[in-house]
């Protein structure tokens, strides 16, 4: 070989690139371990001596670039270790040949995500050159690449690089024309906020993408999945509850595993240990995260305490440590306002398995937030909820149950509220049999005696 080459770098210059080029069929006809270390004298021969010249390197680097992207080697390990040493030989001179760079690393980029090596493809991928100002590459071009690297990424929960990517995608996803690539980012969009915990805007992106028809069906179940586990897992209030009525009015959500969960949520049901941990099987690692309690609330749930007369089997958790545990404690607390006029700091630590101080801090949390309305009179250790018509709003009008008339909220008993309803509904019926007799569809006959 050292021969040949020798020869061959003797020639004219316009005779050296054809010389070369023949070269790389002829290496590749030959079996054994011969091919790699052949190949590699070659690519050392053409790149790094300065007698073969440039024009002539990069011809015979395209051609070998080219042969191997056509599958001459079949062995997928040959292969991966033929790529790695072109690219190791290339790097001293990689600015001189960043063309055939960067096809190698797309060739080494797809052996590694077939072997779902994703960290190693997602750092392959990241040497490629798209900036450079030898030539020109496409703002949808720089986007696949940019949400190939994303994907990757989160395939092996790197959320933080992910992100980093993510953000440079989002700056040219306006130029995408691609409805694959269209897709894929929005995937990942959605992913990395159930990644950064922002749950809610997760959810609305997963249902959202539930919905298009290009994807797998299998893949759309699993993203309404994906939608019920972080609605399921964001905070309460009345934007989760707008969340919750579009997911329960969705049909295909009555399959999914997870929906005993959802519509006690959405219905405020108190959720019970047992559901909890039924559903806690389902969550990934990072929907499992532990959450810090800041040194403020540890020392407003423990000063906040009733001094005297303490229960020996009363709760000693000073707040949740788990993202589901807030969320649990979170519903729960929100579902006791529909049920109670008022409760203790004790009663409602009972009930959320808190200590009395650590229950009236939540509680005082979401009502600074907007997320509870009510009132904490410290004096008596007491918390009045005020009813609220902001999450019936979201139950009926906004995609869940339809626009329901409902009667004016005057203040009035319950009791009375109810008979206000029934002379409501007394009233609908008469209207529709009415409208029915008008067209005819029915007769009304009256029995004389």
């Amino acid at each position: 070989m050292e021969a040949k080459l020798a020869q061959y770098a003797a020639l004219s210059q316009k005779d050296k690139g054809p010389a070369f080029t023949s070269l790389i069929p002829e290496i590749l006809s030959q079996a054994g371990p011969s091919v790699p270390k052949d190949l590699h004298t070659l690519v050392d021969t053409v790149v790094n001596q300065d007698s073969v010249g440039l024009v002539v390197g990069r011809q015979v680097l395209s051609e070998l670039v080219k042969v191997l992207s056509e599958g001459a080697i079949k062995d997928v390990e040959l292969r991966k270790r033929v790529v790695e040493d072109t690219l190791a030989t290339v790097q001293p001179r990689i600015v001189s040949y960043e063309e055939q760079v960067n096809s190698l690393r797309f060739q080494l980029a797809d052996i590694l995500e077939e072997e779902e090596e994703w960290s190693d493809a997602a750092r392959v991928l990241m040497g490629i050159s798209l900036d450079s100002g030898q030539r020109s590459i496409a703002d949808s071009e720089k986007l696949r690449v940019y949400v190939r690297i994303v994907r990757l990424l989160l395939e092996d929960e790197d959320s933080v690089q992910a992100e980093t990517y993510y953000n440079r995608a989002a700056l040219l996803v306006h130029s995408a024309s691609d409805r694959e690539t269209i897709l894929q980012f929005k995937l990942c969009q959605a992913r990395i906020s159930d990644y950064s915990r922002k749950f809610l805007e997760a959810a609305s992106r997963y249902h959202e993408l539930s919905y298009v028809g290009e994807i797998d069906e299998e893949e759309r179940r699993h993203m309404l999945l994906a939608a019920v586990t972080c609605a399921v897992l964001a905070p309460a209030g009345p934007n989760r509850s707008r969340v919750l009525a579009s997911l329960y009015r969705d049909e295909r959500t009555t399959d999914l595993p997870t929906y005993n969960i959802l519509s006690k949520m959405f219905l405020d049901h108190i959720l019970r240990p047992a559901e909890i941990k039924e559903f806690e099987k389902s969550l990934k690692a990072h929907q499992l995260a532990k959450i810090a309690i800041s040194s403020n609330d540890r020392l407003a749930s423990i000063g906040n305490d009733d001094g005297g007369d303490l229960d020996p089997t009363a709760s000693t958790r000073t707040g949740p440590s788990t993202v589901l545990d807030r969320a649990v404690m979170e519903h729960n607390l929100l579902a006791s306002s529909n049920i109670y006029n008022n409760i203790t700091f004790r009663g409602l630590g009972a009930l959320l398995d808190l200590t009395p101080g650590a229950a009236e801090t939540m509680a005082r949390k979401m009502i600074e937030q907007g997320r509870l309305r009510g009132s904490i009179d410290q004096v008596d250790k007491l918390i009045w909820f005020e009813g609220s018509r902001e999450e019936d709003d979201a139950q009926g009008k906004a995609g869940g149950l339809g626009d329901v008339e409902e009667a004016e909220d005057t203040g009035a008993p319950f009791t009375k509220r109810w008979d206000t309803q029934i002379r409501l509904v007394a009233a609908h019926v008469e209207s529709i049999v009415q409208h029915l007799t008008d067209k005819g569809l029915v007769s009304l006959t009256v029995e004389t005696k």
